[in-house]
């Protein structure tokens, strides 16, 4: 399956998971996506998003910028 990298630096909530949202709309069933974010509220955004739409954070690298892995259900 295809990763895809996704840069959400600069971006404020909620840009980066409309972001993630648009770019999850083009990805097939177990397909990756790498987001990378600064936003200090991305973590708790993408958790929330994950857990609403049924997808799943496979890691998370906390720091000045963000990084995570999710894939696609």
């Amino acid at each position: 399956m295809a990763t895809h990298e996704l840069d959400c630096k600069g971006l404020n909530c909620p840009m980066p998971i409309v972001r993630l949202s648009q770019a999850m709309r083009r990805l097939e069933a177990g397909e990756q996506i790498i987001i990378e974010a600064d936003d200090p509220a991305f973590r708790a955004d993408l958790e929330a998003w994950v857990r609403r739409f049924g997808h799943q954070i496979i890691s998370f690298d906390a720091g000045p910028i963000q990084r995570a892995v999710v894939v696609k259900s």
